[in-house]
């Protein structure tokens, strides 16, 4: 297994991703680079046959299938305890970004990747305004520690392009009314309504991962510009966290198409309309043929452990659009205190109306 950390060309520094110019930066001698020039700059060492500071083999410790695994940091020798479908993290004591390519390759390689558009900075005043927004939250779900806990992951997932073929048959009802003079009349018409045809699915996209807390996570920043994402490079890793795929299409398949079939369904019944009543009949679809790809797309995280140590709480924002998410803690003494409040204002409310009386 190669854990890399992409070096500064000019002074070996390590090099992070900035969303908000699109390049790399180097924090140490300041200089900026594109993807491009990153990629010419470690294939010029390569083939110099340098020892190249990006890649330092290491073997890992059990089997690759194993719960956590244990790797060694590039650039300080510390040791970095991973879980098995971890792909990019940070040295917890240097701090410098490393990727876990072997984890990122052959089968697992994803086929693009959507690279952050919103930068920390951006992230951190956004959830900040989102929180403070919501009455009941612990003080200390965004206190300065807590905020500085969020953190940009790549998630994996699977993007489906399919096209399918559907037919509905039903029957409508158009029901006219009217007056004359003192009699009203009714008059009501009845069609034999079918409808048929194809439909295009593009970049329908669906987790990759089987951790049910993460699931919950990016489900609701959906959607993705995937015409934005680029082809991979791992480059675009460097400074965030990622996830590989522990889920092969061929497991969520069975869902996929079920899920595809209904919105071809939908779709269908979506172009029904102009009558009073309709009732379907009889409904079918079938999918055509089905294409997928592998990508890994952006999300701010910031997790939230309750007091019972049992409950997880998180914020989750869409590194791309900014779309946010979360299941928030609620604070029973700021609840209490504000029942308190309302009780005290309404007996005076009360006394006040009795004395006036």
């Amino acid at each position: 297994m190669d854990v890399i950390t992409h070096k500064c060309p000019n002074c070996g520094g390590a090099l992070t991703f900035d969303p908000s110019d699109q390049k790399f930066h180097c924090p140490y001698c300041l200089s900026i680079f594109t993807a491009q020039e990153v990629t010419q700059a470690e294939q010029a060492q390569q083939e110099a046959h340098v020892d190249v500071d990006p890649v330092i083999s290491e073997t890992n410790v059990g089997q690759e299938e194993a719960e956590m695994e244990l790797f060694t940091c590039p650039s300080c020798g510390a040791e970095i305890v991973t879980d098995a479908t971890t792909a990019a993290t940070y040295c917890y004591f240097c701090h410098n970004p490393v990727v876990l390519t072997g984890r990122l390759s052959g089968k697992f390689l994803p086929s693009r990747v959507l690279p952050f558009a919103i930068d920390k900075e951006e992230a951190k005043e956004t959830f900040l305004a989102w929180a403070k927004k919501k009455w009941f939250v612990p003080k200390n779900f965004f206190d300065e520690a807590q905020v500085e806990k969020l953190t940009g992951v790549y998630f994996p997932y699977w993007s489906v392009d399919a096209q399918t073929k559907g037919e509905l048959s039903g029957v409508g009802t158009s029901i006219r009314v009217w007056i004359v003079g003192d009699i009203e009349y009714t008059e009501t018409k009845t069609f034999a309504v079918r409808r048929q045809g194809k439909m295009q699915f593009r970049e329908f996209i669906k987790h990759a991962l089987s951790k049910n807390t993460q699931q919950k996570m990016v489900t609701g920043v959906q959607p993705f510009p995937l015409e934005k994402a680029v082809p991979f490079q791992n480059q675009y890793l460097s400074g965030f966290q990622a996830e590989k795929r522990d889920l092969e299409f061929i497991e969520i398949k069975p869902t996929v198409d079920q899920e595809l079939t209904e919105a071809s369904s939908q779709l269908l019944r979506n172009t029904v309309n102009g009558y009073t009543t309709f009732r379907t009949t009889q409904s079918s679809a079938q999918i055509l043929n089905e294409q997928n790809e592998y990508v890994l797309l952006p999300v701010w995280l910031v997790t939230y452990q309750a007091q019972d140590r049992q409950t997880p709480f998180y914020y989750a924002m869409n590194g791309q659009t900014g779309k946010t998410s979360g299941v928030l803690p609620l604070s029973y003494q700021k609840l209490g205190l504000a029942s308190a409040g309302i009780f005290v204002i309404l007996a005076i409310l009360l006394m006040i109306g009795g004395y006036f009386i």
